[in-house]
Formats: structure tokens, C-alpha cells, sequence
């Protein structure tokens, strides 16, 4: 897999049936390995080692109703208090982010109410934090890291 725009981690992978498999420290089992989740396990890795969230707080690809539509988010961070702190929009590498992927978790967010928003390809990362009263959000350097 590419080398992607995050600290190296070490991850475990097992093969089986000519597929390569990751382990998902959330989901507690093997998960296909796609360019996407391969996204997705660097962003669980830097919410955990960098950002230092508890793994109790994250979630990773769940349903949600938006518009009467299933749709799947791929990650999010809990508040203690189960309100959404970060909602996270990851896609392959070879997937610009445009317009769309912002428009794509604005959407997802009109349901789930998160302060802040990241979405990244592992190779660009943004970071916003919304601002509910403006109906706006703002672009941010980087995410806050945990604070209890």
C-alpha cells in the first residue's frame, strides 16, 4: 500500500483467500484491505497516538439515516457525553478531495451535529470546525488533541 501523509504505525495484516486483511484496533477484527481502509486505519492510529482520544470514544463505519437514505459514516469521536466531537469522511488516496466530499459529511453532519470535521485522502487532510450559530465552518491547521 501507498505511503500516505500520517506517522508510520505498525499494523497487523493477515492473507487469506489471496486478500489482504487489516486489523481494526475498534472494530476488534480483520477488515478487507482497501485504499480506503487503509485511510481509515491511519486515521483511527493518528486519533489514538497523536491526538491521544481514548479508544472508548471512537467508532468506526457505522449506519446513519440521512434524508431517509443508509449511508456510513467512517469515523467518529464521542464526547463523554455521546454527543459527536469529530466526524472524519475518509477516502483512497486517488480520490480528490473536492467540493463534494465537503458537501458529502456537510450532509452526514446535518444529522449528527459534530463540532469539528475532517476529511482527508491520507495524502491531504482538512480540518473544520463548525460554527452552528453562522452556519459556517472554519478551516483549522490541525484537530484539538483529547482533553478530559
Amino acid at each position: 500500500m501507498q505511503k500516505l501523509n500520517f506517522p508510520s504505525y505498525s499494523f497487523r495484516f493477515k492473507n487469506s483467500e489471496n486478500k489482504v486483511s487489516i486489523f481494526d484496533e475498534i472494530r476488534k477484527k480483520f477488515i478487507i484491505l482497501t485504499p480506503e481502509e487503509w485511510v481509515r486505519q491511519h486515521v483511527v492510529n493518528f486519533l489514538l497516538d497523536e491526538k491521544k482520544y481514548p479508544k472508548s470514544l471512537i467508532n468506526v463505519e457505522k449506519v446513519l439515516k440521512v434524508n431517509g437514505l443508509r449511508k456510513r459514516y467512517d469515523a467518529v469521536v464521542y464526547n463523554s457525553d455521546g454527543s459527536i466531537f469529530i466526524l472524519v469522511e475518509c477516502k483512497a488516496p486517488e480520490i480528490k478531495i473536492s467540493q463534494a466530499t465537503f458537501d458529502q459529511i456537510a450532509r452526514y453532519n446535518m444529522t449528527m451535529n459534530a463540532q469539528f470535521l475532517m476529511v482527508t485522502n491520507g495524502l491531504n487532510h482538512y480540518f473544520c470546525q463548525m460554527d452552528y450559530e453562522n452556519e459556517k465552518y472554519h478551516f483549522l491547521s490541525e484537530l484539538p488533541e483529547y482533553t478530559i
